[in-house]
């Protein structure tokens, strides 16, 4: 494995792919700790560090925030120029594929000839149109954060205000900021799967997922190892954790790998004295189908409409209760977020299962093209093979989620786990890790057996997340790579100066 990472440095133009994406990373990691101008950045640290020493008597709502700092990166945390990170496009992305799904019209575009393009344009329309929503509502938090009851105790616990010269101008500026760092983030991803090596947008926001780690790391020696004491267990149970780390992740590379290989046999047929087919082939059937949708699905639909309900009431203990529940917390009563978050991850695999695998087209395509599965008969009988297979495959993947999903906050009620630790233990971060790596690597080792190289395994091959090919586009020129030198220079310097001028 170490020589096929040295290998990948002498292939000129795989290591200009890796350069430039190492670039655009370094932008991305930039302006996720450049503070918005006109917050004070000091009152919403001390506030962070008070929630997170008071995690034990409110879980719920620490484990969210922890959940939506992770994910913009810590842009969150700082209220950086990217706050908001990539999570605009990636609700606008869910939202047009469940649109298209359901809506006939949407479905009919999806097929036609440059009906993508088109979808694509509608996402990023709406993208913006999130992006504005969320950036307005950020700025007023700011602004108001008595009114948030996420940053309610700002107003009590600091002598400070969080945003000294409040007005029209701040909302205006703040919310064009925070758009334009969005779409910025959304245009380096393209440039990214073009220019760069893997996916952009799951690069963008693994990246922001790692970001975390040394801070989980910091929490997690603190809690088993500086205040252990006299008690021998704490180091014992640290050592636990990481073994038990190390069982998750190979559990989940395996099912993400995971697939059940259909033998497809095509009869002979000969066309102008040539003889075709004849040959035998496989469809795979990932255990996993749906990836890491479901739990994107089932978190969003428990965490957004509580957040509304403690906007909408933020002095009710209800509302308080309700939050606390549906972010993992609750005391006695999170068995209910169990539950839930069970029910809607097996209602969500299903789900897209049943608008993205379809056994009937699958079926007519085998029948024209004079292929048929050993044992089945040809037409509706193939597709209800196929609906059967994929659906036990799916029943065990969602089974294997839910383990997944619901590991975090179990670790945090039971062991004491840090929830910012815990995020890496399970949940959305690490398939999203786990599947970016394996897609990263998988398209590295393409680039290495195209040149002769040997890949990073001696037997078989890395199978990602992705069946689609990466890094399509043409290879980035001196120049390009030299202007984004000259961006992130310009980012750090500018960074600097507004964090000299802060503390005078």
């Amino acid at each position: 494995m170490i020589s096929a990472f040295t290998n990948s440095l002498k292939i000129p133009e795989l290591r200009s792919r890796i350069l430039f994406t190492l670039l655009a990373i370094v932008i991305v990691r930039l302006g996720a700790v450049i503070t918005l101008p006109g917050v004070d950045d000091n009152v919403l640290q001390d506030w962070y560090r008070q929630v997170q020493e008071q995690s034990s008597d409110n879980r719920g709502l620490t484990a969210v925030l922890a959940l939506m700092n992770v994910f913009s990166g810590g842009g969150l945390q700082n209220s950086a120029l990217f706050a908001l990170g990539i999570m605009p496009y990636i609700s606008a992305s869910i939202m047009m594929q469940l649109l298209t799904a359901v809506v006939p019209s949407l479905g009919k575009l999806s097929r036609e000839e440059g009906g993508r393009q088109k979808i694509s344009l509608y996402t990023r329309v709406l993208t913006i149109v999130l992006c504005l929503f969320q950036g307005w509502m950020l700025a007023q938090s700011l602004v108001n954060p008595q009114a948030n009851p996420f940053l309610r105790d700002i107003a009590s616990g600091s002598t400070r205000e969080l945003v000294p010269e409040a007005g029209t101008f701040f909302l205006f500026k703040t919310v064009i900021i925070i758009t334009g760092g969005a779409m910025l983030l959304l245009w380096l991803g393209d440039q990214i799967t073009e220019r760069g090596i893997g996916n952009g947008v799951s690069i963008i926001i693994t990246v922001n997922i790692i970001y975390a780690l040394p801070g989980a790391l910091f929490q997690v020696y603190n809690t088993y190892v500086a205040s252990a004491g006299d008690n021998l267990l704490r180091p014992f149970q640290l050592v636990a954790l990481l073994a038990f780390l190390f069982f998750v992740v190979a559990a989940v590379i395996s099912i993400t790998q995971a697939q059940r290989r259909v033998p497809i046999n095509y009869a002979k047929q000969v066309r102008g004295g040539k003889m075709y087919g004849g040959q035998t082939q496989h469809m795979p059937l990932k255990v996993n189908y749906a990836g890491v949708m479901p739990i994107i699905f089932a978190q969003a639909i428990l965490m957004f409409p509580a957040q509304i309900i403690g906007w909408a009431f933020p002095h009710e203990a209800w509302a308080q209760n309700l939050m606390s529940i549906l972010g993992g917390g609750g005391g006695a009563h999170g068995w209910i977020y169990y539950v839930m978050t069970g029910l809607m991850i097996f209602f969500f695999s299903y789900f897209w299962v049943a608008t993205m695998f379809q056994p009937n087209q699958i079926a007519d395509d085998l029948k024209k093209n004079g292929g048929y599965i050993p044992g089945v008969r040809p037409g509706k009988p193939t597709a209800e093979f196929l609906d059967k297979s994929m659906s036990r495959l799916t029943f065990a993947g969602a089974i294997f989620l839910t383990i997944v999903a619901i590991l975090p906050p179990i670790l945090t009620a039971l062991m004491g786990v840090p929830p910012l630790a815990a995020q890496f233990f399970g949940g959305t971060g690490l398939l999203i890790m786990v599947g970016v790596l394996l897609d990263v690597m998988r398209q590295v080792e393409t680039h290495l057996i195209q040149r002769h190289y040997d890949g990073f395994l001696r037997k078989g091959r890395i199978r990602g997340r992705f069946d689609r090919p990466g890094g399509t586009g043409a290879v980035a020129s001196g120049n390009q790579i030299l202007w984004l030198l000259i961006v992130a220079a310009i980012l750090i310097i500018g960074g600097l100066v507004y964090y000299q001028v802060a503390r005078q």
